[in-house]
């Protein structure tokens, strides 16, 4: 999921379409690159479970599979609170016991 996640281009699809589905074309008409490599990207993101997409008639319509991105925010999460703590105890032992206790070198 992350690295699906980590080209500019298709985050910005997920931007978009955490705002509702939309087909294709809607997708691709505010880039600056071929319906074919916007595809292609959607398919990225489709391949990490991120979008899912369904063609009706002519129409392909994506829509963002919100369950996955929960996913991937709660693990965020998680090593946060861990980066988080380390670094606190980081501080408290650079900052040593002189500074701790208040005194001056």
């Amino acid at each position: 999921m992350f690295r699906a996640l980590g080209d500019r281009t298709r985050r910005a699809l997920v931007e978009r379409l955490v705002r509702g589905p939309a087909s294709v074309s809607e997708l691709a008409e505010p880039l600056t690159m071929s319906l074919a490599a916007v595809v292609q990207h959607l398919q990225v993101l489709e391949t990490a479970g991120i979008v899912r997409s369904e063609k009706v008639g002519r129409v392909r319509t994506c829509r963002i599979e919100p369950e996955v991105l929960r996913v991937g925010e709660h693990w965020l999460g998680r090593q946060r609170t861990t980066w988080e703590s380390r670094l606190d105890r980081l501080g408290d032992f650079l900052a040593g016991p002189d500074t701790a206790e208040g005194s001056t070198p």
